[in-house]
């Protein structure tokens, strides 16, 4: 089984994070993917290099405008007048049916701080010097982990960092830059028929809903904290089933403040469900570690022994599966949960150790 990782990832190395009001370190930052690469290699598996595939599978999924944007914020933001250290949005334009959008909906400013504020949805993507380059990397370690999958292997795991399912097709938020797992289903589109995005992530991944809503091609499936009180709050309640002839292909599962294993293994087995019930021909896990109840973020009470469980029940279903990293905040609750997934899923599968 694949471990696919670029040390360009860790060039993103932000140090403003907007919460409660007050702007702290961030939560994600490079030790993330540092320790579950050390807590992933023992396991055997092995670290596979990338190729670079270029932007154009990237912009199968993202606007060419925000790529663009993405690739030039920090240095034109930088150009400004007593510029601050990082690409920080201090406006939001209301997306509605305005005078604040273009044709077809594509933004009018052309000065970076309206560009900024169009495209960075919240205070939680401060974009600094290598931004850029690690969430381009992190784009296209998943890219490498769809190719894998398309020349046989049975599993792979893409170590991306930053994260990605709260970006949009063309808005950048939640630590999210670039939308990984989308970008990997559409990948997968060229060989598999029906692609199942299976979210495990303690927040729901509003920017990969969004991105597959209304299509019949792509399933999209997540277990996570309820949003009324929760972040992405605008998203990922049980009554978004998808539009049009996406209708049906959208399954959203919150839980309650102070669920625990019982419930959140519960809600994995009804996704897994819904898996199978869409007929898919290939399976990608949006893993995030950040239900555990020792992660900074957790609203929930998972403990490290349901990730175990966790493995062996998206193990056991048969598919090809691509595990795409998402998120997970503390240290030491990632370094029990990640290898213990890896084993029990591999376990599952079938898979050589």
């Amino acid at each position: 089984m694949k471990l696919i990782f670029d040390p360009a990832q860790l060039a993103h190395r932000p140090t403003q994070y907007m919460v409660h009001g007050r702007v702290v370190a961030p939560l994600e930052n490079p030790d993330r993917a540092a320790t579950l690469a050390a807590a992933l290699e023992p396991l055997g598996l092995v670290r596979e290099a990338l190729a670079d595939a270029g932007r154009g599978p990237i912009e199968a999924v993202h606007a060419p405008d925000y790529v663009a944007f993405l690739a030039e914020a920090y240095a034109r933001f930088q150009a400004l007048p007593n510029a601050g250290p990082e690409v920080w949005p201090n406006v939001h334009p209301y997306r509605g049916a305005g005078p604040d959008l273009g044709a077809r909906g594509r933004p009018r400013p052309t000065g970076i701080l309206g560009r900024a504020g169009f495209y960075l949805g919240d205070l939680s993507c401060a974009m600094m010097a290598g931004t850029f380059e690690a969430a381009y990397a992190s784009a296209q370690t998943a890219i490498a982990g769809a190719d894998a999958l398309l020349a046989g292997e049975r599993a792979a795991y893409a170590l991306c960092r930053p994260p990605g399912h709260h970006a949009y097709v063309d808005r950048a938020s939640g630590f999210c830059f670039f939308n990984n797992a989308a970008i990997a289903a559409e990948r997968l589109r060229a060989r598999f028929g029906r692609v199942a995005i299976a979210d495990f992530d303690t927040h729901h991944g509003d920017g990969t809903q969004a991105i597959f809503y209304t299509r019949d091609d792509v399933f999209y499936g997540s277990v996570h904290t309820d949003p009324s009180a929760y972040y992405p709050h605008f998203a990922g309640y049980a009554d978004e089933i998808g539009h049009g002839a996406g209708e049906g292909a959208n399954l959203n599962l919150p839980l309650p403040f102070g669920a625990d294993d019982a419930a959140f293994l519960a809600a994995n087995e009804r996704l897994a469900q819904a898996v199978a019930a869409f007929g898919a021909d290939v399976l990608i896990l949006s893993a995030g570690w950040d239900a555990h109840r020792d992660d900074p973020l957790s609203r929930l009470a998972v403990t490290s022994a349901a990730y175990e469980r966790l493995g062996r029940l998206w193990g056991a279903t048969g598919l090809p599966t691509l595990i795409v990293q998402e998120g997970g905040y503390s240290l030491a609750a990632i370094a029990e949960a990640a290898p213990a997934f890896v084993a029990a899923f591999r376990a599952a599968a079938g898979l050589a150790a």
